[in-house]
């Protein structure tokens, strides 16, 4: 790691920037390299960096003087603007957001599956790199070594998601909602579309324009597609998206039709193979993927894997992500790697 090296945190007070600064400091990034940044209602808090604290600063066009990577933890709208001006400043800049996840001019990458893109023998337009969101990312993970071992048509997706996926917002709204639903006062939802408490609304985000398809599930199709085109296959990726009353992590019900069947023992060991997931799979015993488990752990968590003998060419899994840590790893993955691409 260059010895000068100035890391930009933007969102750092948010559910994901403070799980970047806990990866920044458990891969001993010093805590002078490490700048917290945050919107104007922020600005002045202390967020923690193991045991010190870095004071957050006002995110801003001028903000960026001097710093070598910017790691976007941010809304959309916030990262159209942060990350051109970090750009113009002269840092790489990686964004978690669904900003210019559409963009072809954006490599897209996904630690782990195209992390090589990064590197210096590759070109590509700007010093900004998107992320794919973390139902894609775990999804890509999970259909790759099936991908490798027996080809993949495609996946089908229930997506079970706690409410961090709306941020420091969403915690807040289910715990407010827990509460009053035990006091039995009925809450009026304010970040979700219905109340998430003790609920299920098979709605994350908004819905597209003249489509059925909400822009959370419809980016897992879009983004798959990019990022297994470079392989010179496209799997197609779809399903719902459910918010659930969780606070952390992500559950996801997979059926995947291979191209040839796969016995359950065969995709077992393959998925076996990917050092991005842990399989966790004797049901008998009553261990399987759960979000409980998940928590702070980079690995996709895989089990309950079965098969149709009726339709043997169809697989069935169930995964669990922790959402935020896997964003921050991701977030650092991918600055730490531009880090190291000529200035």
């Amino acid at each position: 790691m260059r010895e000068n090296l100035r890391i930009a945190v933007v969102g750092a007070t948010g559910v994901v920037g403070r799980e970047v600064l806990a990866n920044l400091y458990a891969r001993d990034v010093p805590m002078e390299q490490v700048q917290a940044f945050g919107s104007e209602r922020s600005k002045g808090l202390e967020v923690e960096y193991g045991e010190d604290t870095l004071e957050v600063e006002r995110a801003s066009a001028d903000a960026f003087r001097g710093i070598h990577v910017v790691l976007l933890a941010t809304p959309a709208e916030a990262s159209r603007t942060l990350a051109p001006a970090a750009q113009a400043a002269g840092a790489w800049v990686v964004d978690a957001s669904s900003a210019f996840r559409s963009d072809g001019n954006v490599p897209l990458i996904l630690p782990g599956f195209n992390t090589e893109a990064l590197g210096p023998g590759f070109s590509f337009k700007g010093r900004v790199v998107s992320l794919p969101g973390i139902v894609t990312s775990a999804t890509v993970h999970l259909v790759e070594p099936l991908r490798r071992a027996f080809g993949v048509v495609r996946a089908q997706v229930t997506a079970l998601m706690g409410a961090s996926s709306a941020g420091v917002r969403g915690i807040s709204e289910l715990e407010k909602q827990t509460a009053d639903l035990l006091s039995g006062r009925e809450p009026e939802p304010q970040v979700f579309p219905h109340r998430v408490g003790f609920n299920l609304v098979p709605q994350v985000g908004g819905f597209m324009v003249n489509s059925p398809w909400t822009e959370e599930e419809g980016g897992w199709t879009l983004e798959a597609a990019r990022l297994f085109s470079a392989l010179g296959e496209t799997p197609v990726l779809a399903g719902t998206a459910v918010q659930v009353p969780t606070f952390h992590g992500h559950g996801l019900t997979v059926n995947v039709q291979l191209k040839k069947p796969g016995p359950v023992e065969q995709v077992r060991a393959a998925l076996k193979t990917s050092p991005s997931l842990k399989v966790l799979d004797a049901p008998g015993e009553r261990i399987y993927p759960m979000p409980m488990l998940v928590m702070s752990d980079p690995a996709v968590h895989v089990g309950r894997v079965r098969a149709f003998p009726q339709a043997p060419e169809w697989v069935t899994l169930f995964a669990s992500v922790d959402n935020a840590g896997r964003a921050a790893a991701h977030l650092v993955d991918a600055g730490l790697k531009l880090a190291e691409r000529p200035a």
